[in-house]
């Protein structure tokens, strides 16, 4: 522990001295100030992250502060949810740098369309207002070192109505060494200004590890390595708009490439229109951003408040126009399978290219870039290790299911495959991509039933992974998406088979049971999800139980057929946690003690009821929500099972009672 604290303290007096070095070789101008600023922020996450010992009262004031702007944005986040409506979502991604009400294919979608940094606070947005406060003050007839001071104050209590979010720290911290500049009238480095900025919200370690924050950083650094270059080689070559565009244009591509590994590697794709996206998605923002700010501010007089939302609703929906309409450009975005490799290879690339952005000489950082972008290609993909237990993995798809079984010889089984939507589905933007980083074969596909938001990404992993079987509860009907991945089955030559009750089959020791649904029961029904595939799962003496959408008449079906053998440890809520399934009688049965619901961010069928919650809770499951924590993995060895979710791993605590005779019948496959 003394080595980890000495080391802590050095890494924290280097970065000290290397902020100070910086400040002195910008007003040099010196080169070596891009390297500088590199090695500086790289250094305060390092030392940031590093474990070291901390008094109590540092780690009580530490978390108390953290209590109190976490409260702070959630009183700021319901005054959004109360003023905007159905645009709160985005709203407090632009207001408060919260994306947890964003859906999972509306962030992709923005991801591809190279649009991704707009929806956390970045620079931009922090100067929209800063430059509206000042606006405001020298309209009204103050001093420039008064409207300046002003301004200044304004932006901090700005930060401080929103909670504070990381980006917007850094960007305050930026907007603070420009303003003094000014006051003082001395020049000042933008590099200078962005290592302060990026220490500054570094208060808390954790910060170093926020997507938000990252993407500021990254952003910020690619727009003064963009506007370097531009005055460096356009120069006085071009004036008027084309000088104006053609600048822009180059700013946006240098940032796309600096952000590019951190957006690969976290959304599985890099986009190649977000330069030309830029130029029409931040003008609007610019416009925007002021009024959101207004309407957030004005929230305690509701109707003036509603009015300012009502204004800017045009703005935003032109804004989630510009991301569709780039997302769906044919090869504006190209997906990528990133590993810890391939990122790597990418942020020495990104790199290389700041550096040969600002320098005088910049042959060798180009060489660098272009030899690190080369390596990126023509790597391996390393797989992720497998720990050789059975895993389920509940997919974050959005509004949807998707859910991987994983057997102990590495093998899949796929279990719906999430939602469709215009220019994409689940199966090329997550499933794959997270097969792919993982290795191994699909060894069958299971749908559910055939709504969209269960079988809209089938086809596209059926035509790639060419699984030997495809069951289907084959209820009459469906949607575009299903009859595709029928299609699709076809020509791969994959078989189709329909699901019995007793049907399944069994994978290196794992049984894959189907308990529904009984055509006899379905031939009446006109509800796909009331003959939903009910699929357990068993593996030694642990259970998984999956139910697809069933309902409650399908859960009573399955209560008289099975009044003994529904026991499992892990249950996947049926419909999304609606208020239609999860009956009191049938969580009796289930007696789960980890209940998965799979569900969109702000999905506008109100999915999960807090019925439902409460049920699952009285029942003694612990509830893990996709649109909370992400993807849902269990592990089991057959005795015991792991849970992991949000990043963090725990034990579950088992009931494990006696299986019954009939219980365990159902775990022989025909």
């Amino acid at each position: 522990m003394g080595l980890l604290a000495g080391f802590h303290d050095f890494v924290w007096t280097a970065t000290g001295v290397a902020a100070i070095w910086l400040v002195r070789a910008a007003r040099r101008r010196s080169i070596d100030r891009v390297s500088l600023t590199l090695v500086f922020v790289a250094g305060v996450a390092i030392a940031s992250t590093a474990p070291h010992p901390e008094p109590a009262h540092w780690r009580r004031a530490e978390q108390e502060s953290t209590d109190r702007l976490a409260k702070i944005r959630s009183r700021a986040g319901r005054k959004i949810d109360k003023v905007f409506g159905e645009d709160a979502g985005l709203a407090r991604a632009l207001l408060i740098a919260d994306q947890r009400e964003i859906p999972t294919e509306m962030r992709e979608r923005y991801a591809a369309a190279g649009l991704v940094h707009l929806l956390s606070i970045s620079g931009l947005h922090v100067a929209v207002i800063a430059s509206a406060m000042e606006l405001l003050f020298q309209v009204a007839r103050l001093s420039r070192r008064a409207a300046i001071l002003w301004t200044f104050l304004g932006t901090g209590i700005y930060v401080a109505i929103i909670g504070a979010p990381p980006p917007a720290v850094r960007s305050a911290a930026m907007l603070g060494v420009t303003m003094a500049s000014r006051v003082a009238q001395r020049p000042s480095s933008p590099w200078a200004a962005l290592a302060i900025g990026a220490f500054a919200p570094l208060v808390n370690p954790r910060t170093a590890l926020d997507l938000g924050y990252q993407l500021s950083v990254l952003g910020m650094c690619g727009l003064i390595a963009g506007g370097a270059a531009s005055r460096r080689y356009l120069g006085a070559t071009l004036n008027g708009w084309r000088a104006h565009v053609s600048r822009e244009l180059v700013v946006s591509v240098a940032a796309s490439v600096v952000t590019a590994p951190l957006v690969a590697y976290r959304f599985g794709s890099i986009s190649l229109i977000g330069p030309v996206s830029n130029l029409f998605a931040g003008p609007l923002i610019g416009v925007a951003q002021p009024m959101l700010f207004l309407a957030l501010l004005l929230s305690p007089f509701e109707r003036v408040a509603r009015f300012c939302a009502d204004a800017v609703h045009p703005l935003l929906l032109l804004f989630d126009q510009v991301a569709s309409s780039a997302a769906s450009v044919p090869g504006g975005s190209v997906a990528v399978h990133a590993t810890l490799l391939t990122a790597g290879c990418a942020a020495v690339a990104a790199a290389g290219t700041v550096v040969a952005c600002t320098s005088r000489f910049p042959s060798r950082p180009a060489l660098v870039a272009v030899m690190a972008s080369s390596l990126m290609v023509i790597a391996p993909t390393p797989r992720l290790l497998h720990s050789g237990e059975v895993e389920l993995h509940v997919l974050d798809v959005g509004q949807g299911d998707a859910a991987l079984l994983r057997t102990p010889a590495g093998r899949w089984v796929l279990l719906d495959a999430g939602p469709g939507w215009d220019g994409g589905d689940a199966g090329r933007r997550t499933i794959l991509p997270y097969l792919r980083r993982r290795g191994g074969s699909l060894e069958a596909f299971v749908l559910s039933h055939p709504h969209t938001d269960h079988v809209g990404g089938a086809a596209s992993v059926l035509a790639e992974l060419e699984p030997h079987t495809y069951w289907d509860a084959a209820f009459a009907g469906g949607s575009a998406a299903y009859i595709a991945s029928l299609a699709t089955a076809r020509e791969e030559g994959i078989e189709w088979r329909r699901v019995h009750p007793g049907d399944g089959m069994a994978i290196d020791g794992v049984s894959i049971s189907f308990l529904a649904p009984d055509s006899a029961w379905t031939v009446g029904l006109m509800d796909p999800n009331l003959a939903s595939t009910v699929t357990m799962i068993g593996y030694g003496v642990v259970r998984f139980l999956l139910v697809g959408d069933a309902e409650r008449a399908e859960e009573e079906w399955l209560l008289r057929e099975y009044p003994m053998g529904l026991r499992a440890d892990v249950l996947k809520v049926g419909h999304h946690g609606s208020s239609t399934s999860s009956s009191d009688a049938f969580l009796a049965a289930v007696q789960p003690r980890a209940a998965v619901i799979s569900v969109g961010a702000r999905n506008q069928y109100g999915h999960p009821s807090n019925d439902v919650l409460r049920a699952l809770a009285n029942a003694g499951a612990e509830v893990l929500r996709t649109d909370y924590s992400g993807t849902v993995i269990a592990r089991t060895d057959g005795r015991r099972v792991e849970m992991e979710a949000g990043g963090e791993r725990w034990e579950l605590e088992l009931a494990s009672p006696k299986l019954s005779s009939e219980s365990d019948s159902i775990f022989r496959p025909r």
